[in-house]
């Protein structure tokens, strides 16, 4: 699997195996990355606030542990629409089908449905070539 095309590529087309697989990879390595960086900047993920704190302190404890989370979330942002983008690609539709992820509930079942259990269309489409192969 050639991980540099699947992460920050989006042309092309991937079927279901290869996304399943990064997409784990990836969170995977995203919660590395997370509980590496929260080792290191002693904070949590989980966030450990006393229900008996301050009003302020409680705020502030709460972004000293959410920035980290929040940039980490943003720098695997990318090879995620990567992965999604190809997939749609597979299902020959626009990878801007991703922003159905936007509309709440629906569109995360959409889009698991679309991307994770549906096959992509036979033979080459507009997007490249059947990842199956001829």
């Amino acid at each position: 699997m050639d991980w540099k095309f699947l992460l920050t590529s989006f042309s092309g087309r991937i079927n279901r195996q290869p996304f399943w697989l990064s997409l784990l990879a990836l969170v995977v390595v995203e919660w590395v990355v997370m509980l590496l960086l929260g080792m290191v900047l002693g904070t949590s993920m989980v966030g450990s606030i006393d229900p008996n704190m301050a009003p302020d302190a409680a705020a502030e404890m709460a972004m000293k542990s959410m920035t980290p989370i929040f940039i980490v979330s943003l720098l695997f942002l990318y090879p995620a629409l990567a992965i999604y983008t190809k997939r749609w690609h597979d299902r020959d539709k626009s990878g801007w089908w991703s922003l159905i992820m936007l509309v709440p509930l629906i569109g995360a079942i959409w889009m698991l449905v679309e991307c994770g259990f549906l096959r992509g269309s036979d033979g080459p489409n507009r997007f490249g070539d059947d990842p199956f192969g001829p």
